[in-house]
């Protein structure tokens, strides 16, 4: 398991969440899966439960997101992923352009746990819906707490203003899939 600490953007600093890992746990050919780890979840808001099914602008509320871009390339992909089971994936020509539907063969998984001073975020992603054997990745996530306050998570945050499509933020290497 390959574990990455977020870092916050300064411009958006959090309410009580304090620290924010996130893990690529494991991929074969039937999954990728991920965890964030959020430290300081006291106040987080959760999405409410709306059941599986995609939708656009999760990231309006708690939402965790991966970016994967093969090597080399301009194109990449982006996928959503809310604790309401809401879901979303795009693929991009260049940067921030060329936005289409991502099809996948089925629906990813996701649950959500949260205690008193932490919360857990599982997702699996259908190994259909990855783009590439090997490519470089963006891991992230908006994280709500109450008042309405928005943090913005990334590996690296190189521009004024939060920017997850920045290809600088994808700093984790996603290795080709073990076999099942």
């Amino acid at each position: 398991m390959e574990t990455h600490e977020l870092v916050v953007h300064p411009a958006y600093p959090p309410l009580e969440v304090s620290k924010v890992h996130a893990s690529i746990i494991s991929r074969d050919a039937n999954w990728l899966r991920l965890r964030w780890r959020i430290d300081g979840a006291a106040k987080l808001v959760v999405p409410a439960f709306a059941g599986k099914g995609r939708a656009d602008e999760l990231w309006r509320a708690t939402c965790f997101e991966l970016f994967l871009m093969p090597r080399g390339g301009d194109a990449y992909s982006e996928f959503n992923l809310s604790p309401s089971e809401r879901w979303a994936a795009y693929d991009f020509s260049s940067y921030r352009d060329g936005m289409e539907n991502r099809p996948s063969p089925r629906e990813p998984d996701c649950t959500m746990r949260k205690g008193s001073s932490f919360a857990i975020f599982d997702a699996a992603i259908p190994a259909g819906a990855i783009p590439v054997e090997e490519c470089e990745a963006g891991l992230t996530c908006v994280l709500e707490e109450e008042g309405g306050i928005k943090s913005f998570w990334a590996l690296c945050h190189p521009q004024e203003q939060p920017d997850f499509h920045d290809p600088a933020c994808f700093t984790v290497q996603l290795a080709a899939p073990s076999a099942a």
